[in-house]
């Protein structure tokens, strides 16, 4: 896919087996300028063009440096969506780390509704990476490249649940928390392909989401639903996460 660079670069985006000289890029003021700069260039042609469309040469003929220049800060497309995912993860943990004691259901909204703030001034950008998003073996929302960002958001789920003041027993807790993690992934979805004016169907979903809550809040007091969800955890996990068994001491993988 990354025809831009022959050399194929790690999981974030890091080409191998490259000399490197002098101070480390990117660490002195001008450098991270230059990154910020070149990694604004190729989200908003990303946002205009679409991600096939893109290219390497694109964003340096339109930030007006070498090729060469732009390949020292990301030496290909994947890493820049792979900056991008961990900018927004990384602002997503900050912000969620405000989240009130309250009961599962009141901190999953929260968790929620924070995301799609934090996501919103990127909704363009990641409506072009739907399909990258979603189906692509290198950079999707389930490969092992990312699991850094996905362990970041889920864990916020997780701890929504875990550390509510209703919450259940740690193991269905931990599958519950997954479970919404997975609901947020689609709502999210929903909201990047929503068509309606200001995305109002999106705003409709939420408050059908909050509506609905206190009802599941209810019926998850009930043994059997303790084991449906813990039985459709294991199922996500293997399907999703290639991961039929649970990490305690990591729950977003």
């Amino acid at each position: 896919m990354f025809t831009e660079n022959s050399k194929e670069p790690d999981s974030r985006g890091t080409a191998p087996n490259r000399r490197r000289r002098g101070r480390p890029r990117g660490r002195t003021a001008q450098g991270a300028a230059a990154r910020l700069s070149l990694y604004n260039t190729a989200i908003e042609l990303i946002a205009e063009r679409g991600y096939q469309a893109t290219t390497l040469r694109d964003v340096a003929d339109r930030a007006r440096v070498s090729v060469g220049l732009l390949y020292r800060y990301f030496p290909s497309k994947r890493a820049v969506v792979l900056a991008l995912y961990d900018e927004l993860s990384a602002k997503y943990a900050a912000r969620a780390a405000e989240m009130k004691s309250a009961k599962w259901r009141d901190r999953f909204m929260f968790a929620l509704t924070t995301s799609l703030q934090v996501l919103s001034p990127h909704r363009s950008t990641l409506a072009a990476l739907v399909s990258v998003l979603v189906g692509d073996a290198n950079e999707g929302l389930f490969t092992s490249t990312t699991a850094f960002s996905r362990q970041r958001v889920h864990e916020v789920f997780h701890d929504a649940v875990a550390g509510a003041t209703d919450a259940p027993r740690p193991e269905v807790a931990a599958a519950l928390g997954r479970l919404l993690y997975l609901v947020h992934l689609a709502i999210i979805l929903w909201w990047l392909l929503d068509k309606s004016p200001k995305q109002r169907a999106t705003t409709s979903l939420m408050a059908l989401v909050r509506r609905a809550l206190p009802a599941c809040a209810l019926t998850l007091r009930l043994p059997r639903a303790h084991a449906f969800v813990v039985a459709g955890d294991k199922l996500f996990r293997e399907a999703l996460f290639d991961d039929p068994e649970p990490h305690k001491s990591r729950p977003g993988i």
